[in-house]
C-alpha cells in the first residue's frame, strides 16, 4: 500500500473547516502523517479592466491576504496542536492553488470541503472541489458539510 506522510488540507475558515480539521487529525494521527494546510485568497486580477485602479485591487488582496494569514495562525494553534503542520495562503484561483501547492509540497492525499451547491448555484459557482479531484494524481477526500 502506499504511504500517506504528507497531507494538505484545504480550508476556506468557514464553520465547516473545523469538520475538515477533524477529519484531517483523524487520519494525520493515525498515519503518522503532517499536514499542510492551504488558504487560497482570490486574485482578483480578472477585474484589473474594470476602471478599478489597479493598485486599488492590489491593496485589497493585500488586505485579504494579511487577514488570511492571521486566520491561518488563528485556525492551526485551534485545530492542529498535536501534529506537524504548515500553514500556507496562496493568491489565485482556489483549484488550481490547491493543486500547485500539493504537487509543490509533495503531498500524498488531498483533504478538502464541498458546499454540496446544487442547481443554478452549481452551474454559477461551479466546484472547486470537483476540479480537485478531476486535476488530481493522488487521493482527494472529501467532507461534505454537517448541515446543507
Amino acid at each position: 500500500m502506499t504511504a500517506i506522510n504528507k497531507i494538505l488540507v484545504a480550508v476556506d475558515f468557514s464553520d465547516h473547516s473545523k469538520h475538515i480539521a477533524d477529519y484531517a487529525n483523524l487520519l494525520a494521527t493515525k498515519l503518522g502523517a503532517s499536514l499542510v494546510v492551504v488558504y487560497a485568497a482570490p486574485s482578483l486580477s480578472q477585474y484589473v479592466g474594470f476602471h478599478v485602479p489597479p493598485n486599488s485591487i492590489e491593496n485589497f488582496v493585500g488586505e485579504i491576504v494579511s487577514g488570511a494569514e492571521k486566520s491561518m495562525e488563528a485556525f492551526l494553534t485551534t485545530n492542529f496542536s498535536d501534529i506537524p503542520t504548515t500553514g500556507k495562503v496562496v493568491t489565485g484561483y482556489a483549484a488550481e492553488e490547491i493543486l500547485a501547492t500539493a504537487e509543490r509540497e509533495g503531498v500524498d492525499m488531498i483533504i478538502m470541503g464541498t458546499h454540496g451547491r446544487k442547481g443554478i448555484d452549481r452551474i454559477l459557482f461551479g466546484s472547486v472541489a470537483e476540479k480537485v479531484v478531476k486535476g488530481a494524481n493522488i487521493p482527494v477526500l472529501t467532507v461534505r458539510p454537517t448541515e446543507l
